[in-house]
């Protein structure tokens, strides 16, 4: 669809493609317009291009987006030419690239070291000590979910199986739902928020049921074309506190951003010590030779 669109757009804009030089290596792009020796090419027109657009949207959005990029071609090269301390714009374009590459480095020793030193006593503490930080706006569940049609054979076995919490009945339903199954979700090992299984209910019904759910409870729910049923295993409700295990990842970024300084100010030491003892450090201005 995209080729299709910006075939369109080509046959729109081929003025634009009769300007382009010819004597230009464009290494195989298709070059759409020429300013002050800039290109730009169709492959960077398609990449900003939006899905979905109408070929008619589509064209008008190119003849923007060369618009635009004809100006700041056209600025950039008028305040080359102009700025005079073009030396002094060098210097804070190489510092702010500097900063980058040291920002993403920096990123990267915290995703791969910071991370490993967070403890889970550590997590635990946090969490006993700061428990107001953590109580839930909106109920959690963990248990079992499975849709099948309303003409589904075996609905008697899956009755008896969608409410029991061992290995059997697990693995029966997890077999029934291969073949018969709309949707089967285990989620015994981890926490739910009530809304992402409300969504997946008959709303009508649903709205009556969810006020009765309790850790151990069992919802069976139809319309027109389907069972639902829900198996509670545990439940937390909205104001109560929220599990440490809902809460863990949370609570390690919070450890890793209250230790970042600390580590960042750690690796530069380090990094100057292992300089240092390699002599890679030159204090010319201590040179009593002059």
């Amino acid at each position: 669809m995209r080729k299709g669109r910006i075939c369109v757009i080509m046959a729109c804009l081929a003025v634009a493609l009769a300007g382009c030089g010819k004597q230009h290596d464009h290494k195989g792009k298709k070059p759409l317009v020429e300013v002050a020796g800039k290109f730009l090419y169709q492959e960077d027109l398609l990449t900003a291009l939006p899905l979905n657009l109408s070929a008619e949207d589509s064209v008008l959005f190119a003849e923007n987006y060369i618009r635009n990029w004809v100006e700041d071609v056209l600025l950039f090269d008028k305040a080359e030419n102009n700025v005079r301390d073009g030396e002094k714009v060098k210097a804070l374009v190489e510092n702010y690239r500097k900063s980058l590459l040291m920002h993403a480095y920096q990123e990267e020793l915290i995703k791969q070291q910071l991370q490993e030193e967070i403890t889970q006593t550590e997590i635990q503490e946090f969490y006993d000590n700061n428990k107001d930080l953590f109580v839930l706006d909106n109920p959690v569940l963990k248990g079992l979910f499975i849709k099948v049609p309303l003409q589904s054979a075996g609905l008697a076995d899956v009755r008896r199986w969608y409410k029991r919490n061992t290995d059997e009945a697990i693995e029966n339903l997890e077999k029934y739902s291969l073949r018969h199954a709309v949707t089967y979700d285990y989620f015994y090992d981890r926490w739910r928020p009530l809304e992402e299984i409300g969504a997946m209910m008959p709303q009508k019904e649903w709205e009556s049921a969810k006020n009765g759910l309790r850790k151990a409870s069992d919802v069976e729910l139809k319309d027109t074309a389907f069972h639902y049923f829900l198996h509670v295993e545990e439940f937390q409700g909205k104001g109560e506190q929220r599990p440490l295990d809902f809460a863990q990842e949370e609570i390690k970024e919070i450890l890793i951003n209250l230790k970042r300084v600390d580590f960042i100010n750690r690796v530069k030491e380090d990094l100057y010590q292992q300089a240092s003892e390699k002599n890679k450090i030159n204090y010319l201005y201590l040179d009593t030779d002059e």
